[in-house]
Order: structure tokens, then sequence, then C-alpha cells
């Protein structure tokens, strides 16, 4: 079940079913991608085409942001499940822990957190896990030499985590499925190295609990605030206004 949202698919599954799918994506013989929907999604896609595409051919699109529950509300339906994306990594660490699997971390170079700071804080609480990665460009992945040298890099690991941001990570995972490799999930978590890494302080539970952790974000992160009125102002009039 799913729901397009100014034409993209959010798929509507409970916390449950998403495990239930993401095990089977274990299992299959090919990479399967993972998009965390949030309202800036949605409206960067609006203006993007390769975004909207590549959003849209995701094997799992899951709900993430207060915005896009209110969002089925107008429609007369009601979101099961909505992660964040910090929480679906987490979990996925969790399986492949239980697993002992292997990650790859693709880590934005300009960002906050580089690859080896998130892996540092994901062996502290999962030492089964077996983590590698790279710090690179968000541009770089459009060159095919990068692609490869990713896909060699990461040869031996199921789960690859990615956190250029949108478009960027969505778009980059895409082109990566493209290539034969052994990544069997892919998924783009935007902020969650900083979460990870412990750099950038998440929302209270409570706050997270009540869908204000964007609140929160701009609180601590002032910056953000152009990203912030198009998630709780733009978005909402245009679902209303969406017929």
């Amino acid at each position: 079940m799913h729901l397009d949202l100014l034409g993209i698919r959010v798929d509507n599954l409970s916390g449950d079913e998403i495990e239930e799918r993401a095990m089977d994506f274990l299992k299959s013989d090919n990479l399967n991608q993972i998009a965390t929907i949030n309202p800036e999604f949605i409206l960067e896609a609006q203006k993007d085409k390769d975004f909207k595409e590549a959003l849209n051919r995701a094997d799992l699109n899951i709900a993430d942001g207060i915005g896009i529950k209110f969002a089925f509300w107008r429609f007369g339906k009601n979101l099961k499940k909505r992660i964040a994306g910090v929480d679906l990594m987490w979990n996925l660490l969790r399986i492949a822990n239980k697993k002992k699997l292997s990650v790859f971390l693709v880590a934005n170079e300009n960002g906050i957190s580089s690859w080896q700071d998130t892996a540092e804080a994901i062996r502290k609480s999962y030492p089964d896990v077996k983590v590698r990665g790279i710090n690179m460009g968000h541009y770089a992945f459009f060159f095919g030499s990068e692609i490869k040298n990713i896909i060699k890099d990461a040869k031996d690991c199921e789960i690859l985590f990615c956190n250029f941001g949108a478009p960027y990570q969505d778009k980059f995972i895409a082109e990566l499925k493209k290539h034969k490799s052994n990544i069997r999930i892919a998924i783009g978590v935007g902020g969650s190295f900083d979460f990870i890494s412990g750099k950038i302080i998440r929302a209270p539970r409570w706050m997270r609990r009540i869908g204000l952790e964007w609140l929160w974000r701009l609180i601590i992160q002032p910056k953000r605030i152009n990203r912030i009125f198009k998630a709780v102002i733009i978005f909402p009039i245009k679902i209303i206004l969406n017929r």
C-alpha cells in the first residue's frame, strides 16, 4: 500500500513490515534502494526530474517527518509508521550486528562527520558489525571510475549508507544500482552520521514523539531556516491545495 504525494510514492508500512522488507532485501540477488521521504524531498523532486525518477524507482520509500503523516491525513489515509533516517540506520545496524554483516559508509568529505568518526561510534554500540568506508565529494559519483572504486572497496559489504543529503545521495544510489555488486541494501541517511558520531545532538525524545524535531534542528542549526520553512510552510500549503 502506498500514497502518491505530489507525484512521489510513499510506502505505507508498519515497523514490523519495514523490517521484514529489509530482511527480504538482504536475501535478494540485487541492490535494493531505500529512501526516507520527507517534505523537503518531495518539494525538491518537483524541480529535479532525475531525483524524482530515482525516488519513484527506489525499492522502498519510507515516510520521514511529521509533515508526511499530516499529508496522509489530508487524503483520508493513516500513516502506519514514520521513521527518521537515523532510527532506520540504527535498526539496520542492529540487524547487521546480529547477522555479523559488513557495512560501507560513503561520507560527504565536506560534512561534519567523516566515515571514520561514524564507524568508531558504530563499533562501540555494535562490535560485531564490520565497517569500512570512504570520504568523497558529492559530485564525484558522476564519474564512472568513482562508482567502480566504491564497488571494489565495498565488495564484501551487504549494506551501504550514504550521507550526501538530497538529492545527491539518492541519485548516487540510483546510479550504483546500474552496476553489479554484493551490496543488498543502500540507503541515503542525510545527517544521520552526525547524530551517530555525536557531533550534533538529537532532539529530546518527547520532541521527536510529537513531531517537533524540526524545531530543535532550527534552534541548534539556525542556518537551516530556509529548509525548515519549506518543510513546515510551503509543503503543507501545496498539499492542502493539491486535489
